[in-house]
């Protein structure tokens, strides 16, 4: 049985592949990439039992065979090698000889019988969502989720589907993302929680990517679809929390200003900020805008003023500079509108510009306590 590859786009493939597979499988057969061969096409699968993930290359073939190699050992070796076109030769001896212009390099192989088979969906319901759309989704919203597993439901992120808009939620209690899409919708209501591993794996891949993503989803699993991959992944099981509980409606304090300029100084601000809190101050008076810190421990200080347009009262808040260092880089607008109540209720986030009609991101923050 033998097969004939780009090299470029096996490695482009295969690479995508890779981080798929945990680093310490318990099942050593996961360790290695199933590859299923149909005459011209090729079937190359990775899976940690929660995500499977495969893709589909063209190649130049007449056999048919199933079997499994192990997947360091070929991304390490294809991606070393100079493109041009490799011919895989599997032979009856569990061998398998990778050849190109300058050599020949071999290893063994594993029959492919103990993989585990693909996850089955019944009556799945199923939407489609440009790429770019579900890129930005994942992009603005998965750093907001929480790494904590005894919250499982706050690791991952909720979509929710309904005939009025498509959402994307993510929170970890401190901070939280809502990324709306008011020009997408579905036929019915329903919401899922994906978890982050597939979506980041998904997100890199679409990178640039222009095509339609079909997302087909039941009430334990969803599937990403697209020309020439296929993702499914097992959902988290359980109740989102209910997070519009926790978006203030009233917010009679609006700060604009410019979201560079807040930024770079919220950084350099952060610098000198306790590295156990991570605490910086807002001091908002008329059109000034005060960003300071200080660690009382090892005697750091710092502060600078900036311009802003405020209306409402004067005020003091403090903040985790960490989350609002994320939130102002994960926005890609000029001006950013900071709307608070009181000091210690949370402030929300949303862009002034630069964003598509139907478009709307809202995010929220809570305050630290000021001593």
């Amino acid at each position: 049985m033998k097969f004939l590859v780009s090299s470029d786009e096996l490695v482009k493939n295969l690479q995508v592949l890779r981080n798929v597979i945990n680093n310490n499988n318990t099942i050593p057969v996961l360790d290695n990439f199933l590859f299923e061969l149909h005459g011209n096409l090729l079937k190359i699968t990775a899976s940690d039992l929660e995500t499977t993930m495969t893709a589909n290359l063209e190649v130049s073939s007449e056999d048919e065979g199933n079997f499994l190699l192990p997947a360091k050992l070929l991304v390490d070796t294809v991606k070393s090698l100079p493109t041009q076109p490799l011919t895989f030769l599997i032979n009856d001896n569990h061998t398998v000889d990778i050849v190109n212009e300058n050599g020949k390099y071999s290893f063994s192989y594993t029959d492919a019988e103990d993989y585990p088979n693909p996850i089955e969906m019944e009556d799945a319901s199923i939407i489609g969502i440009p790429a770019g759309v579900l890129t930005d989704a994942i992009s603005k919203t998965i750093f907001a989720t929480s790494n904590d597993e005894l919250r499982p439901t706050m690791t991952g992120i909720l979509f929710e589907i309904s005939p009025e808009s498509l959402n994307f939620v993510g929170t970890d209690a401190h901070k939280l993302v809502k990324y709306e899409r008011f020009d997408l919708r579905a036929d019915q209501e329903a919401n899922f929680i994906m978890p982050k591993k597939p979506l980041q794996i998904l997100k890199n891949y679409l990178s640039g990517d222009a095509e339609n993503v079909s997302i087909a989803y039941d009430d334990k699993n969803a599937k990403f679809t697209l020309e020439n991959v296929e993702l499914i992944s097992r959902l988290i099981n359980g109740t989102y929390p209910n997070y519009r509980n926790v978006i203030p409606l009233e917010n009679p304090n609006v700060l604009v200003i410019d979201r560079l300029q807040f930024l770079d100084a919220a950084k350099r601000i952060s610098i000198f900020a306790n590295q156990a809190t991570h605490l910086i101050r807002l001091d908002i008076v008329g059109s000034e805008l005060k960003i300071s810190a200080e660690d009382l421990d090892y005697s750091n200080k710092a502060e600078e003023r900036l311009t802003c347009n405020f209306k409402g009262e004067d005020m003091a808040i403090g903040f985790n500079s960490k989350f609002l260092i994320e939130m102002l880089s994960n926005l890609d607008s000029d001006e950013v509108a900071v709307n608070m109540s009181v000091p210690s209720k949370a402030a929300i986030i949303n862009p002034i510009d630069g964003l598509e009609e139907g478009e709307k991101i809202t995010m929220l923050v809570m305050p630290l306590m000021l001593s």
